[in-house]
């Protein structure tokens, strides 16, 4: 190659290439859970009844998967560089993702079951711990003074999010139902993606 020709860049080929990857197994997992679900026995409000949780808890895991490919996106989008441990810490949220749809099918079959409730809350605890594990990796790949990790400043909401997540698959024991409304509430909390990266983003060519 000539020495004259500038070698093109590949500082943001690596973090787009990391992030198809892992819209592709997000939409896969999406498509998982959609072909579990079932369609009523009947055409009466009674049968329709019988399908309401099973419905109720593919949103809730719908919206899960979602708000993660939603910041998992503004996250990739403001990183400069990534590294082996980002590569790994990648891989590691989308195991616990990918538990998710099983665990899906299993709370709708026995969402009164404390167990199921506890173990979906298991998964929820391990993907947001691995999120903020990628979220260190990616700090420590492009430095403690650039810009993506002045954005994500002191990361309140990623900090709390493993906590009520424990708290939740804690009292599974007491009432499955006191586990959802806390798996529901830290969705609701991270609904909107995070503005710090998604501005970011906006600024990043």
């Amino acid at each position: 190659m000539d020495e004259g020709v500038p070698r093109p860049s590949t500082r943001r080929s690596d973090p787009e290439r990391l992030e198809a990857f892992s819209d592709g197994v997000m939409a896969v997992l999406i498509t998982l859970m959609a072909l579990d679900l079932r369609v009523p026995g009947g055409v009466s409000l009674h049968d329709l009844g019988h399908s309401v949780t099973g419905l109720l808890v593919y949103m809730l895991s719908f919206a899960f998967i979602g708000i993660y490919w939603n910041n998992h996106h503004h996250l990739l989008r403001s990183t400069e560089r990534i590294s082996g441990a980002v590569m790994w810490m990648n891989l590691h949220l989308l195991f616990w993702l990918s538990l998710i749809p099983v665990l899906t099918k299993w709370v709708a079959d026995y969402h009164l079951a404390p167990l199921p409730a506890c173990t979906y809350g298991v998964a929820c605890l391990g993907a947001a711990i691995a999120y903020g594990l990628l979220v260190s990796a990616i700090v420590s790949a492009n430095g403690s003074g650039s810009a993506v990790a002045r954005a994500i400043g002191h990361d309140f909401k990623g900090r709390l999010s493993p906590v009520l997540y424990a708290a939740g698959l804690g009292l599974a024991w007491v009432s499955p139902w006191i586990s959802y409304a806390f798996y529901a509430g830290v969705s609701v909390m991270w609904f909107v993606p995070d503005r710090r990266l998604s501005r970011l983003d906006l600024d990043t060519p």
